[in-house]
């Protein structure tokens, strides 16, 4: 029961005596761990687009750059947040406690998560350039452009935190699984971007110029093409019973 002799000679002391107490714990580290690796994933996965739009049109001399100042503090104003709260809260995955334990010198960092990371950034940036030229291709200006670029960036961003809550589940399933801090971020992120592309003293602050419903709407719907391919992998995984966590 935790006497000095026994804290002083062992590693773990059970001081209510009861062993369904490491059966806790367990449970309660390998959540934490899953929802570290979810966040970083995340962390790296959006970082990706949000650098390229900003580099590429320097390196490759465009008359007019993709984002401001002002779009990436906006970006960054989510991020934290999805980082720090919705990830922190979500709940273990199904089938926790079936897993093989991991090696002690694991990485957050794994090959397979970094990999993950990497591609979810690289399509994201892919159809965010996409949205950028096929505007232009439509005959749009250049602050029109910028502002479909940047509501297929806002909600990819919104798609990757859907998609990164379970990389076991769809995110049909992870939609019924609780999380108190979800629908407000969610929520208040959309009503912002509304706000954005509708007030013109903010579309004027952003650089923006007004756009269709229908253009708006095409836009959103390129920024969630960001996770089908996840979705559809997540699918094979669990047809051949392998997870990804």
């Amino acid at each position: 029961r935790g006497t000095d002799v026994a804290r002083e000679a062992s590693a773990l002391v059970l001081l209510d005596d009861d062993f369904s107490s490491i059966v806790a714990a367990v449970r309660t580290g390998r959540r934490i761990f899953d929802n570290l690796k979810k966040a970083m994933s995340y962390i790296v996965s959006v970082h990706i687009p949000i650098a390229g739009t900003s580099i590429i049109p320097v390196l490759f001399q465009w008359e007019e750059i993709m984002l401001n100042p002002v779009h990436i503090v906006f970006l960054e104003l989510l991020i934290d947040p999805a980082c720090s709260i919705i990830f922190e809260g979500e709940p273990e995955e199904e089938g926790i406690m079936h897993r093989p334990p991991r090696k002690s010198n694991e990485s957050l960092f794994s090959v397979p998560t970094v990999g993950m990371s990497l591609i979810h950034g690289f399509v994201a940036l892919g159809l965010v350039l996409t949205t950028w030229i096929g505007a232009g291709k439509l005959g749009f200006g250049v602050d029109t452009q910028r502002a479909l670029s940047f509501i297929s960036l806002v909600v990819a961003n919104l798609a990757v935190i859907l998609t990164n809550r379970s990389w076991s589940h769809s995110i049909l399933h992870s939609m019924g699984v609780k999380n108190t801090s979800l629908p407000w971020i969610i929520g208040i992120v959309s009503i912002f971007l509304v706000l954005i592309v509708s007030l013109p003293f903010l579309r004027d602050l952003f650089h923006f110029a007004s756009i269709p419903l229908w253009a708006g709407l095409a836009a959103a719907g390129i920024g969630i093409l960001t996770v089908i391919w996840f979705e559809l992998f997540k699918i094979i995984q669990n047809y051949r019973g392998k997870s990804l966590m």
